[in-house]
């Protein structure tokens, strides 16, 4: 064909067969192009010559989608473009998308398959079955099959591909379904804090949210005296009930008159805040020096800081009202984002876990929604706590207006793609540097460094007691199972 001044299209399935091909025509004398994704720089110019007369052109099936070939009126008098596959895909719209390149709007054209019962397609899907017909019927080795039964057998091969790759995208958009909506909770909760216009409602939930789980808890239990440890340990308040009341009275009654009291006192918080920032604030904004538009003002809880970014103006003229606003924004999305990321992690070891349930008979998928929603619930009730515990405790950090400092954008480097002369000269200076630098340090005499340890090593069996910067949770583990956690931030070693 290429000799007859046809172009020709040769379509594979997978990356090595393209290359494994070109290397077989490149022996053979055959000028040819690859277009398999690898040679980004050339691509459109392959796409350019592949329509030229006597031009081979191997690619994978990326050259089925939406690529349209120029052909002169030499190649239309000589036939037009020749495709030729080397074997049928798993899915017959590839097989046609090849087909289609040729015989546009009314161009000349052919196509041409080439299938082998050894093609993973026709393994996989009855090719005993299919060979041993073929023995019957007498046909010899390399012999041309062009039988209706075989195309029949090939199309049944590709329709169960299809439709095991169906179940397999519909099943992960269930799954996906599941997450979709806790996202959307998670989101939402964002937005609000983001722009602050409902956080005081979404605040307003969390404590009602917080103290109903706090009252039924303990009222099932009957613990009075874990109930006050609570309230005073999430919301900085004591009971506004009596031991009497609380074994009197229904949930929802104490519900509503703790409710009424940790509102109250958060709202108390909140004016005092404003009226300890505001002093550091008018400072600052007063100095003719400072020539501030956002600030950044520590807040902390005792245990860890926060940095709360503020527009100066707005702090000054709202005397410190903005600043406490902003400050129920970052703790909010802080906090709201570091929890989210844990789930996203423990959410995907759970989706790979739950497929064990199938050896017990189950279906893996309830598994995941009934597991997924358990921990959706903890991760949501860990978030109300957190943000309630800092918003409740949290206070200024350091009242020196000498220490605010000016809030400044990060500028991002901009990715240079292109390299100059005077780059790449620079570049060349620094490894000479560095390779006469590499060389007098071999020649020196190297110097053994005596390390000497002020505390004694630490056995891998040995119990440490470590604690947690988030919570301040202390807890006494062995050395090896404390190591990772210590690794990653969460927690700091206290003693042995």
């Amino acid at each position: 064909m290429s000799k007859q001044g046809r172009p020709v299209l040769i379509g594979t399935t997978s990356v090595e067969i393209s290359e494994l091909l070109g290397r077989m025509l490149s022996i053979r004398k055959v000028p040819h192009n690859v277009l398999n994704a690898k040679l980004h720089q050339r691509e459109a110019d392959i796409v350019a010559e592949a329509g030229r007369p006597g031009q081979v052109t191997i690619a994978t099936n990326m050259a089925g989608r939406g690529t349209d070939i120029k052909l002169s009126d030499e190649v239309k008098a000589a036939g037009g473009l020749a495709i030729i596959g080397t074997e049928r895909h798993d899915s017959r719209r590839v097989d046609r998308q090849l087909r289609g390149r040729s015989g546009r709007q009314g161009d000349p054209g052919s196509s041409q398959f080439y299938v082998s019962l050894e093609d993973n397609l026709m393994r996989l899907f009855g090719s005993d079955r299919v060979a041993k017909m073929m023995d019957r019927m007498g046909l010899k080795e390399g012999e041309v099959i062009q039988h209706s039964m075989m195309t029949k057998s090939i199309e049944r091969a590709q329709k169960k591909v299809e439709e095991n790759n169906f179940g397999i995208r519909k099943r992960l958009l269930e799954y996906d379904d599941v997450m979709n909506a806790q996202r959307e909770v998670v989101y939402k909760r964002r937005r609000h804090a983001l722009h602050g216009e409902r956080l005081k409602v979404d605040i307003s939930n969390m404590v009602y949210d917080t103290a109903e789980i706090i009252i039924q808890t303990n009222k099932a239990a009957n613990d009075f005296k874990n109930f006050e440890f609570e309230l005073y340990r999430y919301f900085s308040i004591e009971s506004p009930i009596t031991e009497e009341q609380f074994g009197s009275l229904t949930d929802e009654e104490i519900i509503g008159k703790v409710y009424t009291e940790a509102f109250r006192s958060y709202n108390e918080k909140m004016e005092i805040n404003a009226e300890m920032v505001y002093p550091v604030i008018k400072d600052v904004y007063e100095n003719p020096e400072n020539k501030y538009e956002r600030i950044v003002v520590k807040f902390t809880d005792g245990t860890k800081e926060l940095n709360v970014i503020s527009d100066l103006k707005e702090a000054y003229e709202s005397k410190g009202k903005q600043m406490v606003n902003d400050f129920e924004k970052n703790i909010s999305l802080a906090i709201i984002d570091d929890a989210w990321k844990t789930h996203l992690r423990k959410m995907d070891e759970l989706k790979q876990s739950v497929q064990l349930a199938v050896h017990e008979q189950k279906d893996p998928l309830l598994i995941y929604k009934f597991e997924a929603f358990e921990l959706f619930k903890e991760v949501i009730d860990k978030v109300n706590r957190e943000i309630l515990t800092f918003l409740f405790k949290g206070e200024l950090a350091d009242n020196n207006p000498d220490r605010v400092r000016e809030a400044r954008e990060q500028k991002r480097k901009k990715d240079n793609y292109t390299t100059s002369k005077e780059e790449v000269l620079n570049s060349d200076e620094k490894e000479a540097a560095q390779r006469a630098a590499m060389q007098q340090s071999q020649q020196r005499p190297q110097v053994t460094e005596t390390i000497v340890r002020d505390k004694p090593k630490i056995g891998r069996n040995e119990r440490v007691t470590i604690k947690n910067v988030m919570t301040g949770e202390n807890k006494t583990v062995k050395f090896k199972q404390a190591e990772p956690l210590i690794a990653k931030g969460q927690w700091v070693l206290i003693e042995k």
